[in-house]
Formats: C-alpha cells, structure tokens, sequence
C-alpha cells in the first residue's frame, strides 16, 4: 500500500551544491526486514559531498540519489521478519545512503536503539564521526596513556571529538587549525598545543613542542596539504593515518618514503570497513554511547537547518570554514 508522499533532497547527476533538489517520492510499506522510520534529525557529513560531486573513483554513487548516510528518528511501522524494534523505538543509522528525507524505509539489521541519555539530534550529529573517532583511536592506533598524537582540523566536527577523546585517554593533543577563529575552539576540545597549518611549517612546529621526537599517531583528514608535513612530524615506528581529503585525494607516493621517514606504519581506513556486521555496528555504538554518557567527550551542534537547506550546508562545508556538526531537520 502506498503511502502519503514525503519530502526528500534528491540528485540526477554529480556536480555542485546546485544538483540538490527537493521533490516528493511515495513510500511502500515496509518489507521483510525493513522497517519505516519517520526521521527526526539527519546528520550532515562531508562523505555525503564526496558522493554529490564525486564522477568515478571511490565515491561515485548511481544517479539519481537521495544523499545522506546518517540520522535518528522513529520507527513507524515494522516489516515480517523484523525483530529487536518495534513501532515507537528511538533509533539511529550511519553510513547507509538515503538520509536526506522525512521518512524512510531501512533495513532493521542498520538500526540501533538510542538511550534515553542520547538524544535524536545528538545521535543524527556524531554517529558517523563519533564511530569513526572510536576505530581510529582504538583500532587503527591504541592511544593510551602517555602518547602524543597530532590531530588535523582539530575543530572540525570529527576533529573535535577526536581530541576530547584522546585527551581521556591520556594522550597530549596537538591540533591544527586553519584559521586563528578556530584555534580557541580547538583548545576548548582538549588540545595541549594548536597550530596554524596554512600559515607555518606545522611539522617543525610538532618537532619542537616534542623535543626533535615526532608524535606517535597523526589523524589527517585534509588530505592533499597536510599529508607530507604530517609524514615528517611522526616519530620513527610512528603512525599515519589519512582518513579524508577535505583538500583533495592525496598523490600517489613511493612506499620507500615510509622506511626512509623511520619505518612509519600508513593507514587509509573507511569507516563502512568496521561496520560490515551487525556486531561491529553495536560494538561501535555501545563504545560510542559509553564515552558520551562519561561526560568525556560533548557533541557540538553549530548548525541546525531546515532540509531543504541542505545545499546551504554543502556549500559551507567546501568552504571548509565550518565547526562542530550540522544536522537537519526534516
């Protein structure tokens, strides 16, 4: 049975923030295994950028397309077969394409149940970069008491909890800006030392604050600019982690760089790697619920839009002057 038509943010084609466009789709009931979920808050994220304008490659995604991969809401209506929810459970997703609508349909297995601590807009606003925090500081690298990791775009939204996060982990945190706005912001979040990417030689910088020793891990998630400064401010047997491009996919290089920089280990981790299982996306999201609920790591929500300003929010994101995270409210 079809139902009331509902509002959704759809592409017909890669390119900018322009392809975004409203319009009005039906929904069937749901199948088996899917539930209808009635959508209170989506989060905005810059993966949904890279699936906008991205042609080939990593990225591209078939057009048309409702963009998206995170948001909470309300189940309205379970499908055969589903079980663990029911109509009238707060839940959330991440990193399944489709979030930019009032309602939609999902597989239930991509759900999990939000605790009455967490509410919908904070789900919608850190379930994809608060998971990707959480397998980057424990998976990829093991931060622990002591260490001294460099974290790119310190005040950006993943940046932010990366820091906080590391911070209770015992780590000193230095963070990279790009502009001076953003350095108080960067301190707030837990940072020991911030630093002015654009503006100065940020790996001598680290070279100094450290001694002439390197950090242990880099998080970059700029990509292209950062990524040889950020080889040259890990200590030998460090780690380097490059998990965005936000200024571009970072060159080819010769994997004989990494010896002669000290033996360093180079991680190019994806967040959807770690979720393959329905095990992965609890364990995530338990560790995720868990930290928030310490009080150790907050949630910053700078913007909060109506949907159908969506292609506002893209444009700020490219800009790369935005902070904190972005949720729309359908």
């Amino acid at each position: 049975m079809k139902m009331p038509p509902i509002k959704a943010i759809r592409t017909t084609r890669p390119g900018g923030a322009e392809v975004l466009e409203p319009v009005f789709q039906e929904l069937d009931a749901p199948r088996s295994g899917e539930v209808l979920l009635r959508q209170t808050a989506i989060g905005v994220n810059l993966i949904d950028v890279y699936h906008r304008t991205a042609i080939s490659g990593q990225y591209a995604i078939d057009h048309p397309a409702i963009l998206g991969v995170e948001a909470a809401g309300v189940v309205e209506e379970v499908g055969p077969g589903v079980s663990g929810f029911h109509t009238g459970d707060r839940v959330a997703y991440w990193m399944v394409r489709g979030a930019y609508a009032q309602k939609r349909l999902i597989d239930a297995s991509r759900l999990v149940k939000l605790p009455d601590f967490v509410s919908d807009e904070i789900a919608a606003a850190c379930l994809v970069k608060g998971t990707t925090a959480q397998y980057l500081l424990h998976r990829i690298y093991a931060v622990k008491q002591g260490d001294v990791v460099l974290v790119h775009s310190a005040a950006g939204g993943v940046g932010q909890l990366l820091c906080q996060w590391a911070k209770y982990l015992g780590a000193m945190v230095i963070g990279t800006v790009g502009s001076i706005e953003k350095m108080p912001i960067a301190k707030a979040m837990g940072c020991d030392h911030v630093i002015l990417y654009r503006d100065t030689d940020f790996a001598g910088h680290v070279r100094q604050l450290t001694a002439g020793r390197g950090v242990d891990v880099v998080y970059d998630s700029i990509g292209k600019d950062t990524f040889a400064g950020s080889l040259d401010a890990l200590r030998p047997l460090g780690t380097m982690v490059s998990f965005g491009q936000a200024s571009g996919p970072v060159d080819a290089i010769d994997i004989s760089v990494l010896a002669q920089k000290g033996s360093i280990f180079l991680a190019k981790p994806t967040l959807a790697t770690f979720i393959q299982e329905r095990s992965d996306i609890e364990s995530l999201a338990e560790g995720l619920f868990e930290v928030l609920a310490s009080g150790a790591v907050k949630v910053d929500i700078k913007h909060r839009v109506p949907l159908e300003d969506v292609a506002l929010m893209h444009e700020a994101l490219e800009s790369r002057n935005t902070t904190g995270s972005i949720i729309l409210i359908p």
